[in-house]
């Protein structure tokens, strides 16, 4: 007898339509995958998630009206949501991104310029039960989820936000307590010198007072040398 797999039936979900046609056409080449819908942005994929009731919905991360993560949001929480699988497709992903995507029960995350193999094999793993990341299978979830935590939070430590060393060195002083007057003759420049840096500072922070600028510095952990 001749028994043939059951098709995977998948729902594409991105707002560029030669891509979907393109994601189509490259599937149904699959005898096992079916493409059974095509939506344009991340509201249309949750009706069709829920309505065509898919194995596998193929979600657009970054969609201009209702991006993927809000999509993924949606199938996740309230009376209707929706038991389908997810994979996550994007140009480009911060580590902040999969990990809320994972978290809000995306099953995978794969890049738009993987190979095709590299797609078929994500959509395989997934709809056997484990996780794929980027270019590899992830079968503990829970031990990637941690790391992927701790490198996207040494990361936003590291965040400068357009602060060049030196006014990295006045945030620090102005965190320390030191006055104007107080930093200018550490650092062996002028008071205006401090105050024409302290303004860009503000500027690029958006912050207005001392204080403001103190609380934002230990807030976001800008990376701070200690001044004394």
């Amino acid at each position: 007898m001749n028994f043939r797999k059951p098709q995977i039936r998948i729902v594409i979900a991105d707002d560029h339509p030669i891509f979907r046609d393109g994601l189509r056409r490259l599937l149904e080449a699959e005898p096992d995958l079916k493409v059974i819908g095509e939506a344009s942005d991340g509201a249309e994929a949750v009706r069709l998630a829920r309505q065509l009731k898919p194995d596998l919905l193929l979600l657009d991360l970054a969609m201009p009206k209702h991006p993927g993560l809000e999509a993924l949001r949606d199938l996740s929480t309230g009376a209707t949501a929706a038991p389908v699988r997810v994979i996550l497709l994007t140009a480009a992903a911060e580590k902040s991104q999969i990990v809320e995507a994972l978290q809000l029960g995306a099953r995978g995350v794969v890049l738009k310029d993987s190979a095709t193999q590299l797609l078929l094999k994500a959509i395989h793993t997934v709809m056997s039960g484990e996780y794929w990341v980027g270019r590899e299978s992830v079968s503990n979830l829970v031990q990637y989820l941690r790391m992927l935590v701790q490198s996207s939070s040494d990361e936003a430590r590291q965040r400068k936000f357009g602060l060049t060393p030196r006014e990295l060195e006045i945030v620090a002083a102005v965190v320390a307590g030191y006055s104007n007057k107080e930093i200018a003759e550490y650092f062996k420049i002028s008071e205006d010198t401090v105050k024409h840096h302290l303004s860009n500072i503000f500027d690029k922070l958006g912050v207005s007072t001392r204080l403001e600028l103190a609380l934002f510095a230990v807030n976001q952990s800008l990376p701070l040398k200690s001044i004394g």
